[in-house]
């Protein structure tokens, strides 16, 4: 079985309710039609209820009535959620005034209801942006205990076996940080190794990857790898975490074994941890484009709940694979 559907089919199991904020967005409700036909989650759509069973209608989606359906503008907790927003915010000078104008903006309230135990998770980003699906996800449900940093990993999916878990590679950042310090570097290969446990149910060997490995170059950059590399082992003691190494050094066994050897992750990596923004996401690119290699994400990594952002050039499918992987996070947290 493929690890996407194995990913869905573990997702099946868990019964965990995800809530859309854009509910009105054409391909997120064809994704929750097809999640509700195949059980993968149960779904909240926000958005006017006439909007969308007109779309429903419009489209042939047959299983939209078996989503719960919450006007934003118009629900029975309203003012719980706005009283809820104020406390959180409450350092901030939140008013309830401001809130009750907060909780009418869906992604607002999405976060708010995962914060008030309603939903386990969240997946937006086809009509927003970033930033915007970001803010109230770091405002009301913040970051993971020792964790400051929110990063985006992706499933790299190759048809090589021979490359790290049977041809599946976990990669990050990918995704948000541009220039991680020492310190979040660590952050992110910690946040990554969960990722692979808790979505492709594999045991990390992480690679902290540069130009060099194992000091056969000096610079401040390979300087700032190997800090991380030390930082991460102290967070993550049950991991196998091992850096820096160049990516051939981390991927290919005879390379490995040549210039690292006794590593227990030269070789064999298949979690590999980019020194940057920028070399993660042109690294990405080149091989989904060049390759022919699917890549499946960003997952945000980092939250203290599962919230994950869509590209807005999304198609069905990835919005179906998304909720799916953003139920299994939520399944890892329990």
């Amino acid at each position: 079985m493929k690890l996407l559907e194995q990913i869905r089919e573990n997702a099946k199991k868990q019964g965990k309710t995800i809530v859309l904020p854009e509910g009105t967005e054409e391909r997120t409700l064809q994704a929750a039609d097809q999640v509700l036909a195949e059980g993968i989650a149960k779904i909240i759509l926000l958005g006017k209820p006439e909007d969308i069973h007109a779309l429903a209608e419009k489209h042939g989606l047959k299983n939209i009535n078996k989503a719960t359906i919450i006007d934003p503008e118009n629900h029975p907790k309203k003012e719980e959620y706005a009283d809820l927003l104020v406390e959180i915010r409450k350092n901030k000078g939140m008013t309830k005034e401001q809130a009750l104008k907060l909780v009418v903006d869906p992604l607002y309230l999405g976060t708010l209801m995962i914060k008030n135990g309603d939903a386990d998770g969240e997946v937006a980003g086809a009509r927003n942006a970033t930033g915007d699906v970001l803010r109230p996800a770091l405002q009301i449900v913040k970051t993971l205990p020792g964790i400051s940093v929110v990063s985006g990993a992706f499933l790299l999916l190759t048809n090589k076996p021979e490359y790290g878990e049977n041809g599946l590679i976990v990669c990050a950042d990918c995704a948000v940080l541009p220039n991680p310090t020492a310190e979040e570097l660590a952050q992110i290969a910690v946040a990554t190794a969960g990722t692979a446990r808790a979505i492709a149910k594999i045991e990390p060997r992480v690679a902290m990857l540069s130009f060099s490995t194992k000091g056969s170059a000096k610079n401040e950059i390979v300087d700032k790898v190997i800090k991380a590399t030390e930082l991460a082992k102290q967070m993550a003691p049950d991991v196998m975490i091992d850096g820096e190494m160049q990516a051939d050094a981390a991927l290919v066994p005879s390379v490995g074994n040549s210039k690292a050897p006794g590593s227990p992750v030269a070789g064999k990596a298949n979690v590999l941890i980019f020194p940057s923004l920028e070399v993660g996401n042109i690294s990405y690119k080149l091989v989904q484009r060049i390759a022919g290699i699917e890549a499946v994400g960003p997952v945000l990594q980092g939250m203290a709940a599962p919230i994950n952002d869509l590209s807005r050039g999304c198609s069905v499918s990835d919005i179906v694979n998304l909720i799916a992987i953003t139920v299994n996070q939520a399944a890892a947290r329990k």
